[in-house]
């Protein structure tokens, strides 16, 4: 059976995400690996989501560097699971997204595939966003239809929440095509507000957020922003939710206490999440929750408060670790662009038609 490698490299910048699948009727995950971010890798990447001199030179000695720790990554995800390059029919690589303005016609990922292809010698898929642009769509969110394919139940309405940098739901209801679309932040403002504030990657369990008060003046005015008022199909990215955005509010609130603000953040991830998901899909039956966010015990327990009427689990009590969904569906992906099948949804991003996604770099 076919053996694809998934890389998914998303917005919290901490890592790279590697899933080796075994793809035939169904996608079985067969092992896993890790990479971290080197520090300056993720502050260079950091750097080209908004405009600066020289972008382009930085872009591209910035992808080398991220086609290298890809490379790595493939190298030691082999080495766990015992085999050689020659086994793996293609990698889905993600790339790293430095822009995302679908209003304006772009989404751009980075990340070397030709170099990526040649440190490998394994076949490399890639740039799966722009297709689904091209076709008027918001390139985004692409996961879906692997959602879809993964979860979708005949007697359950469900709905996969990914709880990454930003969050995105996917709707599965039986009889009706696939819906869905990003919420807003997921975890990219409270991990810059923490990493600010007290030089940690990230809030284990949400604690420093639990041992704040919510400022309902702050949240309303966060949540005043155009986005949230949008309907699907939408998408987001850092060039609307960053720390600058977040400072412009804060302005108005000296005083706040820092952990205070980090409470209002965690309000506003989970607000966006469950406003949106009930207002599309009220009957939601089953909230199947992965990415990052899934391990954040404080913002759980908040989504299963304003859901009340849903079940909330993890994808691993459905069978996958919530870590490793992404990067299972960038290598689906893959094979889905080798195959001819058409994976985009157009229910989802609003492009005119189904579309075959990707770009081949042969090995």
């Amino acid at each position: 059976m076919p053996l694809y490698i998934g890389v998914m490299s998303g917005t919290s910048l901490d890592g790279l995400d590697f899933a080796l699948i075994e793809q035939s009727q169904g996608t079985t995950l067969l092992e896993t690996h890790y990479e971290p971010m080197p520090a300056q890798l993720k502050q260079d990447l950091l750097d080209l989501c908004a405009s600066a001199p020289d972008e382009l030179a930085r872009a591209a000695l910035a992808e080398q560097a991220w086609a290298e720790l890809a490379r790595a990554g493939v190298h030691k995800l082999l080495d766990k699971a015992q085999l050689s390059s020659s086994t793996i029919r293609a990698i889905g690589s993600h790339g790293q997204t430095v822009r995302h303005e679908p209003q304006r016609g772009f989404s751009i990922q980075i990340g070397h595939p030709s170099l990526l292809a040649e440190l490998t010698s394994i076949s490399v898929v890639t740039d799966f966003r722009r297709r689904d642009i091209a076709a008027g769509g918001q390139g985004a969110p692409l996961v879906p239809a692997f959602h879809e394919a993964m979860f979708s139940n005949a007697k359950r309405i469900r709905a996969v929440l990914n709880i990454g940098g930003f969050s995105n739901v996917s709707l599965l209801r039986s009889g009706t095509s696939t819906r869905g679309f990003d919420c807003g932040p997921g975890n990219v403002l409270l991990y810059a507000w923490i990493h600010r504030h007290q030089g940690r990657p990230y809030d284990r369990d949400g604690n420093w957020a639990a041992s704040g008060q919510v400022n309902h003046q702050l949240l309303t005015l966060l949540l005043s922003d155009d986005f949230f008022a949008t309907h699907g199909p939408k998408s987001t990215g850092r060039e609307l939710f960053n720390l600058p955005w977040l400072d412009t509010h804060l302005a108005s609130f000296p005083d706040l206490a820092p952990e205070d603000v980090q409470a209002t953040l965690l309000e506003l991830t989970a607000r966006s999440i469950s406003e949106a998901l009930i207002e599309a899909q009220p009957d939601t039956e089953d909230v199947l929750i992965c990415g990052g966010g899934a391990h954040n015990t404080a913002l759980m327990q908040r989504l299963q408060a304003l859901l009340p009427a849903c079940e909330l689990a993890s994808t691993a009590d459905y069978g996958i670790e919530p870590d490793w969904l992404e990067a299972m569906a960038f290598a689906w992906l893959a094979h889905c662009c080798i195959e001819g099948i058409a994976a985009n949804r157009p229910s989802v991003t609003g492009a005119r038609g189904l579309r075959t996604l990707g770009a081949i770099y042969p090995a």
